[in-house]
């Protein structure tokens, strides 16, 4: 075990003690005292327990070291809501503490046993996830059952006891009676907080329950097949070391020395982001460090990744992709049956749909707000001036992750391109994109393991469609080099995946890019990039984001939470130039730490992608996409939290996923049109990685005060301000009943 993992077995031990103690007293006060004098009589008596006070002081003021440990990152937990727990137990242990009369009335004792049958088997879960090295998995399962089972009878009785407490020390005047404000706080600020809040926090334990016993019962996986993580020396596919070797990999092409300590250093999730940020300013230095980077991170990729064939034999990702496949798919095609494409862009926005000057008008919003960068906005008004870029039918596109919910299958279709359609073999994936397809003026066209002409009806051929990115790659790259000879293919990797297993799908689209490159001439290459990562910008950018941050530096909420935060919080976005070959480069650290290394290093794979293959030459067109409420982000429930107050900070907008379908799709078809495009190879750029500078819509990623990932919990904070602001108003509305009660006015 680490030093860190050893402090904090020692303070969940001491923890689990320190409960254990107050629950012994708790239960030996109850056993000698309810068949004398009934249970009600006897919990109030817990509190005067010899040696109990003391203990119960020391075990539950001891939970504001929680809070330290979220902050400075020992524990993953989100740090406002650890501090929203632990506070309202200092709240109940105040009273208890200095109210005498609420001491001696049951809901104490209920209090308290809740507390410590809660306590003791948490710590003790804790502990054993810290040595097991798995909470899920490797717990002991009854102490795994108790941690995810207890609350759904002691939250509420706990409750109970806590509202019991503050009703008894409001009135109390050892306590309540000694200010106003006091009493208002614990007689009805407090109650109503509980009565609303109460539900939320059991709601979310059965959530959290639902997912630790589907996670500890969840089926083992198969064997590995296809691209996969290497196996280490203890015999596991571990993502942190491979993920880290490439970095190193990419980063010594260019400084060595700081390679070196990338290689020695530890505690990769919490040290990548700073190695990262150091690896895009050695980016800066020339196109050639820029192009070497990407090169050897690249490289690096291919020789340690490895292909599992069904025998499993294994070889590197760069061998496998070196030779032919032995198989081959066979190709379904279908021609859709739509009225005409209008040719005319529209885009769905709050309920309506855009187009023409009212478009133009939004656009033209978005940029002066600062949404959106006016090279972004510059590119979809073209796309409203000029039709011809909407003309797609005699246009291909290939899009790996066909179904995906970010991909631009719904607006190709409606404007009768021919898509390739490249996704899982799953009959219901192929039932909605071959439905979409015949119902539009576009075709798809789809990999089978059985001739079209062999299946019966239409369910028989969404059984044969599809395909697996991770164990077919080369038999996919091999079908799309042979497809529609001499047709000019654009390639989009729009495929996404959580955690480790999104490198591996962006390393078997890479490959496949890779070589649809080199082999078909004329393929152009389509990404979208995320506003969480690190890029660069222009000028006019980083200096609004410095003008914002003048402004919001000053607003008291901004000052307060940047002091809560002691320095976590509310990071200043904009940075100082960079010189370099080319004159001066500003950038943004957008990574949001919580998303981890995996989908870091999955998004940078795609910019060295799309850098090389421009320098060879290719049309790449790689936007920053804006934060969208997908239903994979919104699931989380800290991120759609984050999403409804982030935009409080200006200029922030959350985008719903059919406005950006559709306005990505709109840049990328001028980049396939317009030579002045920064995608198109002719365009003159100072560094490669300018490519993502231009035809940004960010979201106001570029242009807010402060980092994205600085902003969460304040954001989370507004949001949980405007859901309480009609409770707060009950609040409001009591207590000046109370204070009119006070001062005598009825």
């Amino acid at each position: 075990l680490k030093p860190q993992d050893l402090y904090l077995v020692a303070y969940n031990s001491a923890c689990c003690v320190g409960w254990a103690l107050v629950l012994a007293l708790t239960v030996s006060t109850l056993v000698k005292g309810v068949p004398e004098d009934g249970l009600k009589e006897t919990l109030a008596n817990v509190y005067s327990t010899e040696n109990l006070a003391m203990l119960l002081t020391y075990s539950q003021s001891a939970a504001l070291l929680e809070i330290l440990h979220s902050a400075i990152g020992f524990v993953r937990s989100p740090v406002i809501v650890t501090a929203m727990q632990v506070s309202s137990r200092i709240f109940a242990l105040a009273a208890i503490v200095y109210s005498p009369e609420s001491q001696v009335q049951w809901g104490a004792g209920l209090m308290i046993l809740s507390w410590s049958l809660v306590e003791v088997p948490r710590y003790l879960f804790y502990i054993m996830a810290i040595i097991t090295g798995d909470a899920t998995k490797k717990t002991p399962f009854p102490l795994f059952w108790l941690r995810y089972s207890l609350f759904a009878i002691l939250y509420p009785t706990g409750i109970v006891g806590e509202v019991t407490v503050f009703l008894a020390s409001a009135n109390d005047a050892a306590f309540g009676g000694l200010h106003g404000a006091i009493s208002f706080f614990y007689s009805v600020a407090l109650p109503v907080i509980y009565f609303f809040g109460s539900p939320f926090m059991i709601m979310n334990m059965v959530g959290n329950r639902k997912k630790a016993f589907k996670k500890r019962f969840a089926k083992p996986p198969p064997p590995p097949r296809g691209l996969v993580f290497p196996l280490d020396k203890a015999g596991t596919r571990s993502s942190t070391p491979v993920n880290k070797t490439i970095i190193e990999a990419a980063i010594r092409a260019s400084n060595p020395e700081l390679a070196d300590k990338v290689a020695k250093a530890s505690g990769w999730r919490f040290k990548y982001v700073k190695f990262l940020t150091s690896m895009v300013e050695d980016s800066m230095k020339s196109p050639k460090a820029a192009l070497d980077i990407a090169q050897a991170g690249l490289d690096k990729a291919y020789e340690v990744f490895q292909f599992v064939a069904e025998d499993g034999t294994s070889v590197s990702v760069k061998e496998v992709m070196a030779s032919k496949s032995k198989e081959q798919f066979k190709t379904g095609f279908i021609k859709g049956e739509g009225a005409p494409a209008k040719k005319v862009l529209e885009i769905p926005y709050n309920g309506k749909t855009l187009s023409g000057q009212e478009l133009k008008d939004q656009v033209q919003k978005w940029v002066d707000y600062g949404t959106i960068e006016p090279s972004a906005g510059d590119a979809i008004k073209a796309c409203v001036d000029n039709p011809g870029y909407l003309d797609l039918s005699d246009k291909y596109f290939v899009l790996l992750g066909a179904g995906s919910a970010m991909g631009p299958f719904l607006v190709l279709m409606a404007l009768g391109a021919n898509v390739v359609a490249v996704d899982l073999d799953r009959s219901g994936i192929w039932k909605r994109l071959i439905s979409i397809a015949k119902k539009s003026p576009g075709s798809i066209t789809f990999p089978m393991t059985k001739e079209q002409a062999a299946c019966k009806d239409e369910d028989a051929i969404c059984e044969v469609a599809g395909c697996n990115l991770f164990t077919q790659t080369p038999m996919i790259r091999d079908w799309l080099i042979d497809l529609y000879p001499g047709k000019k293919f654009t390639v989009g990797s729009y495929a996404y995946l959580n955690g480790a297993l999104h490198v591996q799908v962006s390393l078997a689209m890479d490959a496949i890019c890779k070589d649809l490159t080199e082999k078909r001439p004329g393929t152009s290459l389509a990404y979208l990039c995320t506003p969480t990562d690190l890029h660069f910008i222009p000028k006019e950018a980083n200096e609004a984001s410095a003008a914002h941050y003048k402004d919001f530096s000053k607003k008291p909420y901004c000052i307060l939470m940047g002091l809560l935060g002691n320095g976590k919080f509310l990071r200043k976005n904009a940075r100082k130039p960079i010189s370099g070959e080319g004159g001066e480069f500003y950038y943004v650290n957008g990574i949001s730490v919580a998303q981890g290394p995996n989908y870091a290093l999955a998004k940078r794979m795609q910019h060295w992608r799309a850098i090389i293959a421009r320098s060879k030459g290719c049309i790449v067109s790689s936007n920053i996409a804006p934060s969208t409420s997908t239903v994979s982000v919104i699931q989380n429930r800290t991120f759609a939290w984050a999403y409804e107050g982030m935009p409080y900070f200006k200029p922030y907008e959350i985008f719903a996923p059919e406005t950006s379908n559709a306005v990505m799709s709109a840049i990328l078809f001028y980049d396939l049109s317009d030579s002045k495009s920064a995608g198109n190879p002719k365009t003159k750029l100072a560094n490669p990685n300018q490519l993502f500078q231009w035809g940004s819509f960010h979201g106001g990623t570029w242009r807010c005060a402060y980092e994205v990932d600085s902003i969460g919990e304040a954001s989370v904070f507004i949001y949980f301000g405007r859901v309480a602001a009609p409770y707060v108003g009950i609040v409001v509305a009591a207590g000046a009943a109370v204070a009119a009660k006070y001062f005598g006015y009825f």
